[in-house]
């Protein structure tokens, strides 16, 4: 018998389906010689500390570093997981042979890996690599299955993740704890991770940056001719009184055109999805949490309609191409926006065909199974995957670009103006503009207006002008912003090309980001209101007691998650890392218990549930809410995002403004104005 196991029931069911086994049992589903079980996640962890020494158990700092001589699994301490496990052992144990149907993917790979090994599986076994669940990909994946051996490095990759994370978050949550936690009774732990904290430190620095920020005043000075706004292209004035009297010196004179350029240029169609890119943009259009989007994509991809989410590649390999145009063709919603494609030849760009940039999977894309009966955030984001697919076999859009420059006495001005000639690829993207859109946002796909026909050396009466302008300071993270910093290391990079390089030295992995910054959320380190991020208290505190770059500086930890992706790819030793790891730990437990000066981080307490359940118009506000846990109240308006937990919305009571979380314990209270 062929036992296949996957990772999730619904997987399975679709795997089972394929290979004709039709006879459902408890935990398993038989036929045609096969027998297709499955887990639910992780039914296996590192063992704790205690299991490895039982005084561990106890948090003391004269136990520190906690360094096992070798690392274990245990099975979780779940009913339902042990009850699963038994079912699986059973199969493995009268097995001929074992196919690995876990999610593609390094995680997917460490789950079933540990589940191999604690059921003691003897006979041998293959893997299942796929990119989507549709019929025609499971059949094709089990006409190429490979030795399992072909994945050891992955999976060493993901157990190099899982004992990094164990080393550091077991050992520095103690530390930091023992040392510098709240002593107040019921005390959460001060949690430090090998990737939360850094990311928790970039937005703890962005924060101190808009704080301490100060505003600098200038002047701008432009003129009016023909309804065109021309820009003094001096510079901008640091001094009033200079720019006024630039003002004075061309008020009455007349304006004159010296000259006119006009450049045509193309620009390609933005590239299509990888895990990161769809968050952002699901962020930006309909203000979704990471940890939504991955939701709702994980969703798309079990419903056959998407391909696999957790990818971190733009590009499709060049054997997808075939099978593009059958794809179009099945997006029988978008006839309309697909017509001008019908009975060309489509085109094959490098922009998106390239083998070479693609890893474990390539960019997300639709399967071609119809996406029927999608619930609205499903189809909100499924529009967006197969639009930009489509946009990818569009021409490229034309615009011209017009300079127009002109003088006035001894001051030079500028005009520029866009005009979009082809709009190409662009017709398929809706021009829709959010009420919530910020000015920046809202520029992004409008194109410059479009100036006169202006004539060289021609002259006359314009209006000049000098307004008053302040520099700004740097904006709050918002989710999508978050996202992007994660993945190049706390970078602030434009250019899709350059992101992609330094993707390698990114912090977390496409998978994991949007879990991170939901912890952070949880452990109430950070806060949020409308879609800005900013730390609590709590968060601000934590960071400025760690005085280790190792644990909070994004750049160093991106180096450790490049020599992860190099241990995937064979070309750093597993062991060397964990050595690098264990030593490192040892340093920083040395050096923090050594620090004289002990302070004292702010616990921000959890909500409390309230023993008798009132609604919110009958709860009454309790005082201020946790220090630093919220903005002013009187920047908080009813819809907002509640600023204590994050995840809920700011409604009316009769007598304050309460959180809809309250049911689930959040007790965020703003007294009506």
């Amino acid at each position: 018998m062929i036992v296949c196991i996957a990772e999730k029931p619904s997987v399975a069911r679709d795997i089972a389906q394929v290979l004709g086994a039709t006879e459902r049992h408890d935990g398993y589903i038989e036929g045609n010689g096969y027998q297709v079980t499955w887990t639910f996640g992780h039914l296996c962890e590192l063992k704790y500390p205690e299991d490895y020494y039982e005084p561990w158990h106890r948090w003391s700092l004269a136990a520190l570093p906690m360094v096992p001589p070798r690392f274990g699994i245990r099975l979780k301490k779940d009913r339902g997981v042990a009850k699963q496990f038994k079912v699986i052992k059973g199969l493995f144990q009268k097995a001929d042979k074992i196919i690995n149907c876990g999610d593609a993917g390094q995680e997917g790979e460490l789950i079933q890996r540990w589940v191999l090994q604690m059921s003691g599986a003897k006979c041998g076994v293959e893997r299942l690599w796929i990119s989507s669940l549709t019929e025609e990909s499971i059949r094709e994946g089990f006409s190429s299955l490979k030795d399992s051996a072909a994945y050891k490095n992955l999976y060493e990759a993901g157990l190099c993740r899982a004992i990094g994370d164990w080393l550091l978050g077991m050992n520095a949550t103690r530390l930091y704890t023992l040392k510098f936690g709240s002593q107040e009774r019921g005390a959460q732990p001060l949690s430090v991770g090998r990737v939360q904290t850094p990311t928790l430190a970039m937005i703890v620095n962005r924060q101190n940056e808009i704080d301490n920020f100060v505003p600098q005043p200038y002047w701008v000075l432009t003129t009016n001719y023909r309804g065109a706004v021309f820009t003094a292209t001096g510079g901008n004035y640091s001094d009033e009184d200079k720019a006024r009297e630039a003002l004075g010196k061309i008020t009455g004179r007349d304006f004159t055109v010296d000259g006119i350029t006009r450049k045509e240029g193309k620009e390609a169609p933005p590239r299509l999805f990888d895990l990161t890119s769809l968050q952002v943009e699901c962020n930006r259009k309909f203000s979704f949490s990471a940890e939504k989007t991955l939701q709702i994509a994980q969703s798309l991809y079990e419903k056959h309609v998407t391909t696999y989410p957790r990818v971190d590649t733009t590009y499709l390999s060049d054997d997808i191409f075939p099978k593009c145009k059958a794809i179009l063709n099945s997006l029988k919603q978008y006839a309309d926006i697909l017509q001008p494609l019908r009975g060309k030849a489509l085109k094959k760009s490098k922009k998106f065909f390239d083998t070479s940039k693609v890893t474990d999977h390539h960019a997300i894309i639709p399967t071609g199974v119809a996406a029927n009966s999608l619930l609205p955030d499903e189809a909100k984001v499924y529009d967006l995957v197969a639009r930009h697919f489509i946009a990818a076999f569009y021409p490229d859009c034309i615009f011209a670009t017009t300079t127009v420059l002109g003088h006035c006495e001894d001051v030079k001005f500028k005009a520029t103006g866009k005009q979009i000639l082809d709009p190409g690829w662009r017709n398929v993207f809706p021009v829709q503009k959010r009420e919530d859109e910020d000015e920046e946002e809202s520029r992004k796909d409008v194109p410059e207006a479009v100036l006169p026909d202006f004539v060289k050396g021609e002259s006359g009466a314009h209006k000049p002008s000098v307004a008053k302008k302040t520099t700004q300071p740097p904006k709050p993270f918002t989710e999508a912003t978050l996202l992007r910093a994660m993945e190049t290391a706390g970078k602030s990079v434009e250019d899709d090309s350059l992101r992609d390089a330094l993707k390698e030295n990114g912090i977390g992995r496409p998978s994991t980001r949007a879990a991170i910054i939901e912890t952070l959320f949880r452990r109430r380190y950070i806060a949020k209101q409308r879609k800005s991020i900013f730390p609590t208290a709590t968060g601000r505190e934590l960071i400025a007691t760690i005085h280790e770059n190792l644990l909070k500086s994004a750049e160093l930890t991106g180096q450790w998650e490049k020599k992860l992706r190099e241990i995937e790819r064979g070309e750093y030793s597993a062991t060397q890392f964990i050595d690098e790891l264990k030593k490192m730990v040892s340093q920083i437990v040395a050096s923090v218990i050594a620090e004289q000066n002990v302070r004292r981080v702010t616990w921000t307490a959890a909500p409390q549930k309230s023993k008798t359940a009132k609604t919110p118009a009958q709860r009454k506000p309790k005082g201020k809410s946790s220090a630093g846990s919220a903005p002013p109240k009187s920047a908080v308006k009813e819809g907002d995002a509640c600023p204590l937990c994050g995840k809920g919305t700011v409604i009316r009571g009769k007598t304050a403004l309460g959180c809809s979380r309250w049911k689930e314990g959040c007790n965020f209270r703003a007294p009506l104005e």
